[in-house]
């Protein structure tokens, strides 16, 4: 293992692997199996000086001046300085045994150094985890974007910052389903392995099931799962689980993923509107106690944008003509659009192999998305972009849905869901040929999900929100990858 170090960290792996053997020798575990820690080091840090105190945390530093020793300790809550007297025990002993990124347990007592920082006075000390390798330099840190994905326990060690990052994404979660079961709804649990990619518009993962001798699908979406225990009897349900597209990997979007639905029997895609303010209301005045908040662009540029509803609506066909000029509306063979595009020329990848929905939201996601700034409404969608949506019944053209907009990102998808089973089928049957004239992102067909619709379904309406993408914009970074505890790398060779 040390082979594959530079000289300096080799050198420094051999020297704690040595000292490793040596504390062997002298019949310390350096690797015990508990310790009976009675505070955090927040608790330490908030007790009266003379308080007996039992806690643990890994060693950032180890400063020797003559009899006495200054170190700091870290956990998860905060981090302190501990002193070790050499007339109170074995000092030389400590300093043979640990170095920085150990883990020590210490029994002491709190008192006040001659320059008024509250410290631990060490009386008894315990090895936790003898560490070969060194932490990142002090005051740096990881600086190599990659390392720092590949490392992250690196990165939650010396960032401070890094570390409330994901404490935040967690506490996120977590009040996100407290707003849930405060709304009556009901947390269930769909399938992962699928064997139909169904529910948005998306290239799958796929894989073999060796015991049931099939190909299936990594799902793309929860939806249809969701839908069906509508179907079932259920009126309000929620899923926060993980996703699964193979397709492109940018800044705004991953292969896989974290993503919340749900699903609400009776409602329209406009009762849907409302419950998201609410739901962005609640969380950020409970998260953040404020309703504005900065957030950064893909230029690393800060914006203010403000929460406090009502939100603009703006309708799909009105933004794509205001940024470049075409009615979608008047156009409605995909020969003509694709003249349209070539004609002003914008530069659309795939431009001939795709479908005219699916052309139509390349077309928005080129002109128009970026520019879309403060949280912001984007409805009336053609019903090409929206297969499993319902028929406006004004305009047989455009479905009842929306999208939530904020910074160029999409953070919310919803639409009132379509429980005709006929108007179901035949829109799987025209994606399905869209996808074998080479639309990879095409629905494929789903026959399950139509016979649950024959069986009866109530007026629904359906929603999606990316957790990563909201984690992201609310914690100022720019990069998903940012807000993903371990994203997925290419192995080191």
């Amino acid at each position: 293992m040390s082979k594959i170090l530079p000289k300096p960290l080799k050198d420094e792996y051999n020297t704690r692997l040595d000292k490793l053997k040596k504390i062997r020798e002298q019949k310390i575990n350096p690797y015990p199996e508990k310790f009976e820690k009675l505070q955090s080091v927040a608790e330490v840090l908030k007790l009266k000086v003379g308080k007996k105190v039992k806690t643990a945390g890994r060693l950032l530093t180890i400063r020797e001046m003559g009899k006495i020793a200054f170190c700091h300790i870290q956990d998860s809550s905060s981090k302190m300085q501990i002193v070790l007297k050499k007339n109170d025990l074995d000092l030389k002993k400590f300093l043979k045994i640990f170095d920085p990124a150990d883990f020590i347990g210490i029994e002491g007592e709190v008192f006040k150094t001659k320059k008024g920082e509250l410290s631990i006075l060490v009386k008894k000390y315990t090895l936790l985890s003898k560490a070969l390798r060194p932490l990142p330099e002090k005051f740096h840190g990881l600086k190599d974007q990659e390392s720092i994905y590949r490392q992250r326990y690196l990165d939650l060690t010396s960032n401070q910052e890094t570390f409330d990052r994901f404490l935040f994404r967690s506490q996120f979660i977590k009040s996100l389903r407290e707003f849930y079961w405060a709304q009556n709804f009901i947390e269930v649990e769909t399938p992962i392995l699928t064997n139909t990619a169904s529910g948005a518009l998306a290239k799958p993962f796929n894989t073999r099931h060796n015991a049931l001798d099939i190909d299936v699908f990594l799902r793309i979406a929860p939806e249809t799962y969701l839908k069906e225990s509508i179907v079932g009897g259920f009126e309000r349900v929620f899923e926060i689980g993980r996703a699964f597209r193979n397709e492109g990997m940018d800044p705004s979007h991953l292969q896989d993923f974290t993503i919340a639905e749900h699903y609400t029997a009776y409602w329209n895609f406009e009762d849907n509107m409302k419950f998201t303010e609410q739901m962005f209301e609640y969380l950020l005045k409970k998260l953040l106690g404020t309703l504005k908040v900065e957030i950064m662009d893909r230029q690393g540029k800060l914006h203010k944008v403000d929460f406090k509803p009502p939100w603009p609506k703006v309708s799909f066909a009105k933004v794509i003509k205001k940024d470049c000029g075409i009615d979608i509306d008047k156009i409605k063979s995909v020969d003509e659009l694709r003249k349209q595009i070539t004609k002003k020329k914008i530069k659309i990848d795939d431009i001939n192999k795709l479908e005219r929905g699916n052309l139509i939201d390349a077309l928005y996601k080129t002109v128009s998305q970026d520019k879309i700034i403060q949280p912001t409404f984007l409805t009336s969608h053609p019903i090409d972009v929206s297969p499993l949506a319902r028929r406006n019944d004004d305009n047989p053209d455009i479905v009842d849905r929306f999208q939530l907009v904020v910074n160029g990102w999409e953070i919310v998808n919803a639409y009132s869901e379509l429980i005709d089973p006929v108007d179901q089928a035949q829109r799987f049957f025209h994606q399905v040929r869209a996808k074998r004239k080479g639309d990879s992102e095409a629905h494929g067909k789903d026959d399950e999900y139509v016979k649950a619709l024959e069986h009866g379904a109530p007026p629904m309406s359906g929603w999606g929100m990316g957790i990563d993408r909201i984690i992201t914009l609310l914690t100022k970074q720019d990069n998903l990858r940012d807000v993903v505890l371990f994203p997925l790398l290419r192995p080191e060779k």
